[in-house]
């Protein structure tokens, strides 16, 4: 098991109420926080050196709105018809009490004797405000913990600092096994046929798991013993083309290190904001010239893969395009680039267009003797398939 990295010390009450304050400001003072989801946080952990997003989020400035405002509106979200549906299969995988979750969890991990109908507990968790309910929680998981018995706690509050900012996380349910063992579970309504799913939705899913996990490690911590947080979660599926509920214990010690790793990579939100010059303000009802100079003001890390994850991923493909960055190219491409990290640089290097042969790069530098020696190879292959173009139009006149 990796070594888990030092968690930071919490800031002051005075520090954080300010910072708080400069949010709000870069916010709008009477704008709403959006809430920094676990999706958004495995998207953030996927992309540390993005500080743009860093700011956005911690910030809880809507993206949305503000792709939209910025003329380069998201490209992604649920539609209605699928949140409905997965609501739906929610509420049946949790009917009764959660009896057929107990069932699926006790049935793919084990943890004590098989749960009895009528016997199992899910605590009451409303509270007032994310903070009230957090604490709720942390009380139930103590509770739950000290009675042995099989408990399903049903859309609980964890908390989690995510850069200097408190992120309140929502998982779809935590269950407690009667050996003290807490797990964490994954509702979704895209099917499992054959006992296997789609690779791509079972990673994504793997990976905001992961999110709530570590939450819930953080919580563990503060009690004595602390309770095992099971590194298999549990993936809840329909089954094959029905509304049936089928489960699935995904394996996320990978996923958990990266994003331990990740988000203690960041750079702490304010300090981020105290860069920016004053009167910054990502407020969506700003004129479109002045969110744009606020959005450029602060640096991102653009890559495709954002398309899939961010909604200013168009904005910042475009900006990444006129600047000819190479992360607009991927991450892959821009790692065997080394120092070249412009499209005019790479050419350059090459001696393809406008700036000649060589330019200034060392010929030593393994990424530029690549370089020079795929345009030789493309330089001939154009020599050659002109040659083989002319002949055959001087084959065509004769006829």
């Amino acid at each position: 098991m990796p070594a888990q990295a030092p968690s930071r010390a919490p800031a002051p009450p005075r520090r954080r109420t300010a910072l708080r304050h400069r949010l709000a400001e870069l916010r709008g003072a009477d704008v709403p926080a959006q809430p920094l989801d676990a999706r958004a946080l495995a998207a953030l952990a996927a992309n540390p050196g993005c500080r743009r997003r860093a700011l956005l989020d911690g910030a809880g400035v809507d993206k949305t709105a503000l792709a939209r405002s910025l003329g380069s509106p998201s490209g992604f979200g649920q539609s209605q018809f699928a949140f409905m549906r997965g609501n739906a299969f929610e509420a049946r995988v949790k009917a009764d009490g959660g009896a057929e979750l107990l069932r699926l969890t006790h049935g793919r991990l084990g943890g004590g004797p098989e749960p009895a109908p009528g016997e199992s507990a899910v605590p009451e968790l409303a509270a007032a405000g994310p903070e009230g309910r957090a604490a709720r929680t942390a009380l139930a998981l103590r509770e739950a913990t000290e009675s042995g018995g099989w408990t399903l706690l049903d859309h609980p509050m964890l908390a989690l600092d995510v850069a200097g900012t408190l992120a309140f996380l929502e998982p779809d349910a935590v269950v407690v096994h009667p050996d003290g063992g807490w797990t964490v579970v994954e509702i979704k309504s895209f099917p499992m046929i054959d006992g296997s799913a789609d690779a791509a939705k079972v990673g994504a899913a793997a990976r905001q798991a992961a999110v709530y996990a570590l939450a819930l490690e953080r919580v563990a911590e503060r009690l004595d013993p602390a309770p095992p947080v099971r590194h298999h979660v549990l993936l809840v599926c329909p089954k094959d083309f029905s509304n049936l509920p089928t489960a699935s214990a995904i394996d996320v010690r990978k996923q958990l290190s990266v994003t331990r790793r990740q988000l203690a990579r960041l750079t702490r939100v304010e300090d981020i904001a105290a860069e920016l010059p004053e009167g910054v303000t990502f407020d969506v009802r700003r004129p479109a010239a002045e969110l744009t100079a606020a959005v450029e003001a602060v640096p991102a890390t653009y890559a495709p893969e954002c398309l899939s994850a961010c909604e200013l991923a168009f904005h910042c493909r475009a900006r990444a395009r006129e600047e000819g960055e190479v992360t607009s190219l991927g991450r892959a491409i821009r790692g065997e680039l080394g120092g070249l990290t412009t499209v005019s640089a790479v050419l350059a290097a090459a001696g393809v267009g406008s700036e000649g042969a060589g330019g200034r790069e060392d010929p030593g530098d393994p990424a530029v003797a690549a370089l020079r020696r795929a345009a030789g190879l493309r330089a001939e292959a154009l020599a050659g398939g002109s040659a083989l173009t002319g002949g055959g139009a001087l084959g065509g006149a004769s006829c």
